[in-house]
Parts: structure tokens; sequence; C-alpha cells
């Protein structure tokens, strides 16, 4: 960590009050990062807790005449340090900034503050029959806006799609000061370039949103059912999610969990999974009536071709629940183990077999520990590699795994985020992912909306 400049930022309080404005040292280091391992921080000069647009505009009115940095932040819940502090930076929260605004039932959209939690919106909208479907896996502590910060996807998105997809417009605070609306409320318009799908991704370095348009779906209409296959290898596993993807078969949510993350969940919640398995293979199919029973059948039938065993079909809300919600506490349950550096790189679902060999092999040839949780479905796959806690060495040969994996990932055609973000830790394997033209034309854009560098310096590329 660094440590800032010292700067006068009395005048803030005169223009947000007092109680907005924290500066004591256990909120400063609080504020100072997000859940990323690893990833540098510098305390920051204050953090300003926004409860509006103008608070928003007056803090970068402020920073910028001041030439101070602003880095803006939500629950703080991302894993490539996004939200990290820089040096001489405020620490922008949008966190109290968490009404949802308006539900539309005619038109199916809502208008949301960024500071919502995602599973709040989902419930809120719920209680109208409309349904949110980007569902990251930390939906339960992440915000609206952080999830447009990065593009979150989740565990449906196989089928239903990223948050990009469902953002129809925002309100944007800009370098400047300046208030723009973005997008549309509309079913259809292409009025202009996409500023929208722009801002979203962007990772609060083109400007800051304080409020989001998201499309709605109507919550009835699907027939939930579960496939659930247990697998010798993630290799295995794998070839189960190429033969799926081959097949044409496109689920509601297609998730691996192998058994390091399986053994995690069960010694922190008790959730009675099993512990003798190596790899779980979870398959969500939402078509009513006989189309979602064939699916389910067909699914099976794959499942046991690649060398599943005990596949079998779950309809029990209750039951599929269960082993979802083992999916959705892997990371915080292998927390407790010790640091966790994740990964969140994307190949083609064909590569997905190959990939989860490579990522077996780096952790034997660096002698690190990896467990492997996957959005298989799109080939999301999520290498989380664990570290003791004082212990250098171990920690330079995960980073060496870390790299390793980004580079097999470019190798076979992928990427090397599919939702978490560029942030810092993925700022070198960007770099070659995309090549020195189309990071110059990112850093065109980001020179005319933010000519000083005022808004997340340092982040996304």
């Amino acid at each position: 960590m660094t440590v800032t400049t010292p700067l006068d930022t009395a005048a803030l309080d005169e223009l947000l009050g007092a109680d907005q404005v924290l500066r004591d040292p256990v909120s400063l280091e609080r504020y100072s990062h997000d859940d990323a391992e690893w990833a540098e921080f510098s305390r920051p000069l204050a953090v300003v807790r926004a409860r509006s647009t103008d608070d928003v505009v007056a803090a970068v009115r402020w920073a910028a005449a001041a030439g101070v940095r602003v880095v803006p932040r939500g629950a703080g819940t991302g894993l490539s340090g996004g939200a990290n502090a820089v040096a001489d930076s405020i620490v922008l929260s949008l966190e109290l900034m968490n009404a949802v605004l308006e539900v539309n039932t005619d038109e199916r959209y809502a208008v949301t503050q960024p500071g919502v939690i995602n599973d709040a919106l989902r419930a809120t909208v719920a209680e109208h029959g409309l349904w949110y479907p980007p569902d990251p896996a930390s939906s339960a502590i992440s915000t609206i806006g952080g999830n447009v910060a990065t593009n979150a996807g989740g565990i449906c998105c196989v089928k239903y799609g990223v948050t990009r997809d469902y953002v129809l417009g925002l309100t944007v605070v800009l370098a400047d000061g300046s208030v723009v609306q973005l997008g549309r409320k509309t079913a259809k318009g292409v009025a202009g370039y996409d500023l929208t799908a722009l801002m979203v991704g962007s990772e609060g370095t083109l400007g800051i949103v304080t409020s989001v348009t998201v499309k709605l779906l109507p919550l009835a209409g699907r027939d939930e059912r579960a496939v659930i296959g247990y697998f010798p290898s993630l290799s295995a596993a794998g070839d189960a999610v190429a033969a799926i993807s081959r097949a044409g078969i496109i689920p509601a949510a297609l998730e691996i969990v192998d058994r390091t993350c399986l053994r995690a969940v069960d010694e922190w919640m008790h959730l009675g999974l099993p512990s003798e398995v190596d790899t779980l293979l979870l398959a969500r199919i939402d078509e009513r009536g006989a189309a979602g029973d064939e699916i389910a059948d067909h699914v099976a039938r794959v499942f046991g071709d690649a060398g599943g065993t005990d596949v079998e079909r779950a309809t029990d809300p209750e039951e599929i629940d269960r082993l979802f919600q083992a999916r959705r506490l892997a990371y915080p349950a292998l927390e407790r183990l010790g640091p966790v550096l994740t990964e969140d790189i994307c190949v083609p679902r064909n590569a997905v077999p190959e990939m989860l060999r490579r990522i077996q092999a780096t952790a034997a040839a660096n002698d690190v520990t990896i467990a492997n949780i996957a959005h298989a479905g799109d080939g999301n796959l999520h290498p989380l590699i664990i570290a003791p806690e004082d212990d250098p060495a171990a920690k330079d040969r995960a980073k060496t795994a870390f790299d390793r994996i980004v580079a097999d990932c470019l190798a076979l055609g992928g990427t090397v985020t599919g939702e978490h973000g560029v942030g810092l830790l993925k700022l070198p394997g960007l770099r070659q992912e995309l090549g020195e033209r189309v990071i110059a034309m990112h850093r065109s854009v980001k020179d005319a909306l933010d000519p000083a560098g005022t808004l997340n310096p340092g982040k996304a590329f």
C-alpha cells in the first residue's frame, strides 16, 4: 500500500455535509481496495458517500478543480482491483444511492440507483411479476452499479446474457461534472453511437453512473429442473460441456464445481454435499413441459456418455437451490482457507476440456492449490489459486500460475476476463490480447471524455 500526499479536503464538508465525508483511518483502510488479492492500492484522501447525482457532481467538480483523482466504488466486492484507490484520490462511494426508482410493468423496465444490491432489484421487480436475469455469484452482495461497471455475467448468462444485454439507459456524471442521459426506455432505438454500451464495462474510467434503466423479462413461463452429474475428473466434466455445446443445447445454467470447492462449502455451511466426488456438473433447464423434459433427458445422456456417474434429474426447487447455493458460496468458502487469487478467463466452449487440463498442469508445475468453479456453459472459468498467508514463496508461485493460465487462455483463443473486469490484475493480459493499436483506440476514447485523467486512472487498459 502507498500513502497519499496530504491535501485539504475541508471544502467537501461544505459541499456535501460532514457526515458524508469520511477521513478516519478505519474508513480510509476499508474503502481503499476491493476484494482482489495482491492488487496495489493507496490510502485515499477521503471517502465521499454520495446520496444523489448532485452529490456526485459536486465531488467530481471539486476533484477536477483540485487535481484529485476520483475512484468510484459500489459494494467493494470486485475481484480485479477496479475499485482500488490510487495516489491523491478520493473514493466516491455510491452505496447510499440504493433506491429502485421505478418499475414499469407495461414497458417492462426498471430504473434503479447504482447502490441497489442485485438480489434486491430482482426481489423488487418479482413483486410485479418481472425478472432481471443477470445473476452474478455475488448477487446477494454486489450492486447494480458495480455490475454495470464490469459488465457482470452470472450463472444464467449462458442463455440469458450479461448485464450489457439488459441496460437500456444510464444517467452518467462525466469527468467535468456535467450530467448526460444515455440510451432510451423504448424497446428499440438506434439513434447515434451506442454510448450506453460503451459505458457498460468501462469500470468507472469514462463516467460515474448514477442511475440505470434495465430491461426486464416476465417472471412466469419457466419450469425449472436440474440435471446433476458427478465426474471422475475436471477434464471429463469439460468433455461433457463441449458435447452439450456441439449438440446445440443451451441450458439456463451449466456450472462446474470441483471437490476442493465442494469440501470447503460443506465444511462451512454443512449442506450435506458429497465429499468423495471429484467434480460436480450442474445443468439447469427451464423450458416448459415436454420440451424441457426432452432437453433434460438429452443432457443426462450427454453426462453419462462423457463419464458422468450418478446422473440424476432434480425437480424439487429446494434441492436445486441447495446445489446452486454450493456454487455461489464457493468463493467465500475458499477465502476461509487463505488468500484467493481469482482468475476470470473465458475460452471457446470446445476448448473448455483442454483449458481445464492446462489449469491442473499449471497447479502441479507450480506446487499451488487451484480450486475450480466455472460458468462452463459459456466457457467462463474461474480457477481460484489459494496461497497461505505470510508465505512469500507461495505467493510468487501463485502469481506465476496466474500468468500461465492467462497465457494458456489466450493461446486457446480466449479472453482474459469474462465478467470481473480488467481492473489492475489483468492489465498485462489485456495488452497481450488487444495489441497496441486497439489499446491506443481505448486511450483515445478516454482522452476525449476525461482528458485530465480524473476518473479511475490506471484501470481497465
